[in-house]
């Protein structure tokens, strides 16, 4: 075992170059606490967390009853794998299934998971269900999507960062543009469409919110043509966006929910696909399955990251400082010439940066935002994203606004 060392800041991120693969470019700072919205570095400096580990941490660091939950489990039985029943487990799917409402809940770990388990549950209700012929399913996904990394995620991607070198690819996939009604209306057309897929609010490419009409006639597209409309949630959900999931801003019930991050609370793995039984029946014992998939831990903490989010009224406190914060930052855009566009809802925003995504701006500003003690991170090279912990104050939300708009202008002089 390792001995006890203190390094510095420098030197752990040399050991991370050494022995790490290079598949993250992290901002350069070296995180070592946290608590509520704040994160220090080994070197004690404090600093807002603006990403919120992609909306992981939608309660806040170290949340005391979500860690509670954790080590209170964690001291009784951890895991058993689902070859045995555990005394969590079913309480968890009780609570999930009745707190979103819905009928069936199939817990596995990571949001990439999820989504790997909706592809698979929609392709065997097209065959179980709606009577499509073996192996000739199709989905349907959009444009700017990001799913995840695995190969049936990145099948559905037209991002040559996340393709490039890792073909050949899943077949049965039908790639359309986002927002556009009419590519969906012909897409449908098809006779072996059995599911159409798509983030709500596309975090990953840069926050790109799409009209209400296009998710409340894209959902009524589907229901026409008996294709599921699968949401993923994974980083939209759990109060992100001022509603409990980005669908209820416009009152439409997805046939799946991917959801993953802020249902962990950002302590414990844990990830979930929710349906009616009309769908999850479609799979039977021994088809799909996940070791660690529904383990106590897990289950315990997802109760209480939950419960948090509904007792601290984190949807009221996320729409609200949302349109505060794009309130202050659209002075920014009118005052600076660095500054474009601002968008988003509830506390999933983004700025983009009046220049090409191959400079190196919004990096730059980035790492001025850090030394002024604010942490954010690029997107697609000239857009960055600012989701903070949803428990944010509304004062502590104007000091980083303040922030923001001091490091912008100072960066313009």
């Amino acid at each position: 075992m390792e001995e006890t060392i203190a390094y510095t800041s420098q030197e752990l991120m040399e050991l991370e170059d050494r022995f790490g693969a290079y598949n993250y470019h992290p901002l350069p700072v070296v995180l070592s606490r946290g608590k509520g919205v704040k994160v220090w570095d080994v070197e004690g400096k404090s600093y807002y967390d603006f990403l919120s580990a992609y909306s992981a941490v939608n309660q806040g660091h170290c949340h005391p009853r979500i860690i509670n939950a954790l080590t209170e489990q964690a001291q009784h039985l951890t895991l058993t794998s689902r070859a045995f029943y555990n005394d969590v487990l079913g309480r968890y799917e009780k609570y999930i299934c009745e707190f979103f409402g819905y009928d069936k809940v199939l817990p596995v770990n990571t949001g990439v998971e999820a989504v790997e388990t909706a592809i698979k549950l929609c392709r065997k209700w097209a065959y179980e269900v709606k009577g499509i012929e073996p192996n000739l399913a199709k989905i349907i996904f959009v444009s700017g999507n990001f799913h995840g990394r695995t190969l049936g995620a990145i099948s559905a991607s037209a991002d040559p960062s996340s393709t490039r070198g890792f073909g050949p690819f899943v077949p049965g996939y039908k790639i359309i543009p986002y927002n556009d009604l009419e590519a969906l209306q012909n897409a449908l057309e098809d006779p072996n469409v059995c599911g159409f897929m798509l983030e709500p609010i596309q975090g990953e490419a840069g926050v790109i919110v799409p009209t209400d009409r296009y998710l409340m006639e894209a959902h009524k597209l589907c229901q026409d043509k008996e294709v599921l409309f699968i949401a993923d949630e994974v980083q939209t959900g759990i109060a992100r966006t001022g509603k409990m999931l980005c669908c209820d801003h416009v009152g439409i019930r997805p046939d799946i929910v991917i959801l993953g991050k802020a249902l962990s609370g950002g302590v414990f793995p844990v990830s979930a696909v929710l349906a009616d039984d009309e769908v999850m029946l479609s799979i039977k014992p021994g088809e799909h399955g996940s070791t660690f998939g529904g383990n106590p831990l897990a289950c315990a903490v997802a109760m209480e990251a939950l419960q948090v989010v509904k007792d601290e009224n984190l949807c009221d406190n996320a729409a609200h400082l949302g349109q505060v914060f794009r309130s202050r930052m659209e002075e920014l855009v009118n005052q600076s010439d660095l500054i474009s566009i601002v968008r988003g809802k509830g506390l999933l925003n983004a700025i983009v940066i009046d220049d090409s995504p191959e400079s190196s701006t919004a990096w730059n500003l980035c790492l001025a935002l850090r030394d002024n003690g604010l942490l954010a991170k690029p997107t697609h090279g000239n857009i960055i994203r600012f989701a903070p912990p949803l428990i944010i104050s509304e004062e502590q939300l104007e000091e980083c606004c303040e922030i923001i708009i001091s490091t912008v202008n100072k960066f313009e002089e």
